[in-house]
């Protein structure tokens, strides 16, 4: 279990030890884990059905992108004051709250009419996962004895390589299969079933725990910074709709000057002993200041890299959601291949594998840049080889990130710091997406009057490849700030 993945299911307060014996235990570890899967795969099985969204719905390239970047920015803004929520009033409470919500939810996107309500409601999938996901970790260690924790977040970890398995298979089976005529709506309908089930089975073997500490909770925070990012996000997303006008200019400086509000607030709560959602003490603190940035790069690559490589494998070659996913899956197997070993290593050589990930993910890059560059629709193995790269890179960094950053953080701030960094994690991705796919969109539709062909999609995706491969060179530079080492968890 990696402090990354600690951080992001609250692991900074301790729950109050409620132990359920046998197969009790086992059940509730099953319960979590499949509202974990959920959530994983709802971060990557959107991206394979996008094309297909499109098309039904009629949703514009700016459209598209905040279906995915509305999802993670949510989940995002909503992961520390999930957290404290649980600590506070109960983590089986929070975690069943967040769970029938994301049920409801789910089952409002694939009923969604039109665009905007589409973005809308995974806007509120994204809120309740934020409730849901931080209560993880505190079930599981009120679950079980010391000396059988290992195990159960062993499991964890493997679900989240399930899930990134499943994320492109499963979403380019649903939509392709076209069960009852439901097309790309079945990648929302699934959750339902599945959290249903779940709802049944945890409110008999879910254990309840919350934190001794109550401190009141710091909503005005969590708004002002999600508020602010918004306003920053808004006119990058609307580029190609809006141009670059005054009120994208305006929208610009809202942002900053929100962002600006939410610094001097938090400081002042700080100042009165309160807990902030983001400490601004904390950027005194090198390690965590490159490690805001580190992430910010890292992470907000990702999520754009593979809107935009579905978008071009089946706009672009004529590939179906089937084969999209297909050609994605070197990427999940790589990343399953190395994060083994990046964790084992952590604590001995973490700066280095975070470095080597990077570079690996930049070389990956630029072998795909060449792939494409041709004007050809490509073969699957030359894709597959570029991918199985990629994953390999991002097996050895991401999961030991915020690991190797806390190793710099004094023990007393380790836990307010876990969790502003896989907040970041999340907003870097919508920040990705937001900044690279509106590259993609604006130069595949500046090449022709018409429909977009081939080779603009390839072009477009040539700039995202050689832009991201740039920026993990950075990231890489970068991350020679942080700690040489991980962060020991227990």
């Amino acid at each position: 279990m990696t402090t990354q993945q600690a951080s992001r299911t609250g692991a900074s307060a301790q729950p109050s030890p409620t132990l359920v014996a046998g197969t009790g235990a086992s059940a509730a570890l099953l319960v979590v884990l499949f509202g974990s899967f959920m959530d994983l795969l709802d971060a990557t099985i959107v991206t394979v059905a996008a094309p297909a969204i499109v098309r039904d719905l009629g949703a514009s390239d700016a459209q598209i992108q905040w279906t995915i970047a509305a999802y993670v920015l949510a989940l995002g803004a909503g992961l520390v004051t999930g957290g404290r929520l649980g600590d506070r009033y109960g983590r089986k409470r929070l975690f069943m709250t967040g769970l029938a919500g994301f049920m409801v939810t789910s089952a409002l996107c694939a009923l969604a009419a039109d665009p905007g309500m589409l973005i809308g409601m995974r806007a509120a999938q994204g809120i309740t996962a934020g409730v849901m996901v931080p209560q993880v970790f505190g079930i599981i260690r009120a679950s079980f004895a010391p000396g059988e924790r290992a195990r159960a977040f062993g499991a964890y970890g493997a679900v989240q390589g399930l899930a990134s398995v499943a994320g492109p298979l499963l979403g380019g089976l649903l939509v392709d299969a076209d069960l009852f005529g439901l097309g790309w709506r079945t990648v929302f309908w699934i959750n339902v079933p599945v959290s249903l089930l779940a709802l049944v089975i945890g409110a008999k073997v879910l254990p309840e725990s919350r934190s001794t500490s109550r401190g009141r909770l710091d909503l005005p925070g969590a708004l002002l910074a999600a508020s602010g990012i918004l306003l920053l996000l808004l006119p990058i997303i609307q580029t190609d709709t809006w141009g670059w006008t005054w009120s994208s200019y305006v929208l610009l400086a809202a942002g900053l000057v929100v962002l600006s509000v939410f610094l001097v607030y938090e400081r002042r709560l700080a100042a009165r002993g309160r807990e902030p959602v983001f400490d601004p003490a904390l950027l005194r603190i090198r390690a965590f200041a490159g490690g805001l940035c580190v992430s910010t790069l890292f992470f907000g690559g990702i999520g754009a890299f593979f809107l935009t490589l579905s978008v071009y494998l089946q706009n672009g070659t004529g590939r179906t959601a089937w084969e999209t996913g297909l050609v994605i899956l070197p990427y999940a197997i790589g990343s399953i291949t190395t994060s083994g070993l990046g964790v084992a290593l952590a604590a001995r050589a973490g700066r280095v594998l975070l470095i080597s990930g990077a570079v690996t993910i930049a070389v990956s890059h630029l072998v795909l840049w060449r792939v494409v560059a041709d004007g050809d629709a490509p073969g699957y193995w030359p894709l597959a080889m570029a991918l199985l790269i990629g994953g390999l890179g991002l097996g050895l960094a991401a999961p030991i990130l915020v690991n190797v950053v806390l190793a710099g953080i004094p023990g007393r701030d380790a836990g307010a710091a876990g969790g502003v960094l896989s907040t970041v994690n999340q907003i870097g991705g919508a920040v990705g997406i937001a900044v690279l796919g509106t590259v993609f969109f604006t130069t595949a539709a500046g090449t022709t009057d018409g429909p977009p062909a081939l080779t603009d999609y390839g072009d477009a995706l040539g700039i995202v490849l050689l832009v991201s491969a740039g920026l993990y060179v950075l990231t890489a530079l970068m991350m020679l700030t942080l700690p040489k080492t991980a962060a020991t968890t227990d």
